[in-house]
């Protein structure tokens, strides 16, 4: 068994290839800092879209761009209930109808 283990270098671990004749892609590094005081930096492809929130790598909590740059507040819609959209599929008169129909079905057990 010891004669079929590999040996070197772990499967994925590291790249051969040299990174001669590879043309990187222009970055930006955006600076944000946490509500703790912690600084740090997220580098992003040029033509990215930029968040203004990221994750502290430190501590966890979302720490906001140290440009100063706000994102625009998204519209939120109210939350549907189930009646909302029972309402969206029924009208009033058929549900009353169909309330009456169950209605009739518990008071004559042995109807179907």
């Amino acid at each position: 068994m010891a004669d079929r283990a590999l040996r070197g270098v772990g499967l994925g671990a590291k790249s051969f290839e040299d990174e001669q004749g590879i043309e990187f892609a222009d970055r930006n590094q955006i600076g944000f800092d946490c509500p703790k005081g912690h600084h740090f930096e997220v580098t992003f492809a040029l033509e990215a879209e930029l968040p203004t929130e990221w994750e502290c790598k430190k501590c966890g909590l979302m720490a906001v761009r140290s440009d100063g740059s706000v994102g625009e507040e998204k519209e939120t819609k109210p939350q549907r209930t189930h009646w909302d959209m029972l309402r969206e599929r029924r009208s009033i008169p058929e549900l009353e109808e169909i309330l009456d129909e169950q209605l009739e079905k518990l008071r004559d057990p042995g109807k179907p």
